[in-house]
């Protein structure tokens, strides 16, 4: 379960936080969840591994990096795990099979990127801007084209991707007014909130499509963003939380990798024992508006269903890849946990990943 959950705001690339590394801006995270871990309990966490997720970092091992700059100490050990856009999902069911494997101690589980230091990669001399997600013979569309091709496929206007965009900024600044982040955030650098909130708005109705005759802009796709997430995943029982009932990681067709969350939460639903309708809140990351419009189609949620990131996605707060899903998860936390909701309440967090996958994880509270 999980009793602890901290996040960085998320800085938009090139900007605020954009002097940090990855092992500074997750060491943040994971002091700060593990301070609130040790308040829970009433005693010191004695961590057992660091899984963070990470898709565009240095190498290296990010995770151990963070763990020796927070100060767990030489003996901690750590691992990174790339899923791309689903990495700190991954990270977080990875410490959950570790435990129900056996070994009960805490782990430290989340995710981190910084856009802004990636480093440049080559084949040969030649600068290229990723991996391949797929080989050759198979689609593989950067994941803007991805979305162009999945608005055309399922017939989503430009004007329903600007209201869903639009709605997710004016949810996100309800919350930010309202204090509903406060309690999950560490101010680094100076930062305090998530910087991209609101900042597309205004332009939604005046940028021009990314590629020609499209619909996917700017303004209707979420902002690169830098930060990290930590979230402290221990055994039953060990204080106020949210259980994890199940998770799931399914394939798509990497033609449309968008739309990969949406399996991926129905088969997580399944092995769950739950339905649809009986989720109070679902955190599902908004990389594009066409993309989410997508995933909810065929979950048959409407567009507005105030379940869906209550607070605001992606699209208004920015997408940190490698972290985004263990955002997804401190959201749940705070619209969960920290609100107070009864025993039970059921809430979802998934991804949609790079190259055709999906991932979600069910999670219950428990008071």
């Amino acid at each position: 379960m999980i009793i602890a959950a901290r996040r960085t705001p998320i800085g938009t690339r090139g900007r605020a936080l954009a002097g940090l590394d990855v092992g500074e801006l997750s060491a943040v995270a994971v002091r700060a969840a593990l301070a609130d871990a040790e308040a829970v309990t009433g005693t010191a966490v004695e961590v057992a591994d660091v899984l963070l997720g990470n898709c565009m970092g240095p190498g290296g091992n990010p995770a151990r990096v963070a763990a020796l700059a927070a100060g767990l100490g030489s003996h901690v050990p750590a691992a990174t795990i790339d899923r791309q856009c689903g990495s700190g999902l991954a990270a977080v069911l990875d410490a959950v099979a570790a435990i129900r494997g056996g070994d009960e101690r805490p782990r430290v589980a989340g995710g981190v990127e910084s856009a802004s230091t990636a480093p440049v990669r080559s084949i040969r001399g030649v600068p290229y801007s990723r991996a391949p997600f797929a080989p050759r013979g198979f689609p593989d569309p950067d994941m803007t084209r991805a979305a162009e091709d999945l608005a055309a496929h399922d017939g989503i206007t430009r004007h329903r991707q600007d209201e869903h965009a639009a709605r997710s900024h004016a949810r996100a600044r309800a919350a930010l007014s309202a204090g509903r982040f406060d309690a999950e955030l560490v101010t680094l650098a100076g930062l305090a909130s998530d910087d991209a909130i609101g900042g597309a708005e205004s332009l939604l109705h005046r940028l021009s499509p990314l590629y020609p005759a499209g619909t996917v802009t700017a303004g209707n796709s979420t902002r690169i963003g830098d930060g990290a997430a930590a979230l402290v995943v221990a055994p039953a029982g060990a204080g106020p939380g949210l259980a994890v009932r199940a998770g799931a990681v399914i394939g798509c067709d990497p033609a449309l990798p968008g739309i990969g969350a949406a399996p991926a939460i129905i088969a997580a639903l399944h092995s769950a024992g739950t339905t649809r309708a009986a989720v109070t809140a679902f955190e599902i990351v908004e990389a594009f508006a066409a993309q989410s419009l997508a995933v909810l189609h065929r979950l048959g949620i409407a567009e507005d269903d105030p379940r869906v990131c209550a607070d605001g996605g992606a699209l208004a707060l920015g997408h940190p890849w490698g972290a985004s899903g263990a955002v997804a998860l401190v959201r749940l936390f705070s619209r969960l946990v920290r609100s107070g909701a009864p025993a039970g309440t059921i809430g979802v967090a998934a991804a949609s990943v790079g190259g055709g996958m999906g991932i979600a994880v069910v999670v219950e509270v428990v008071q």
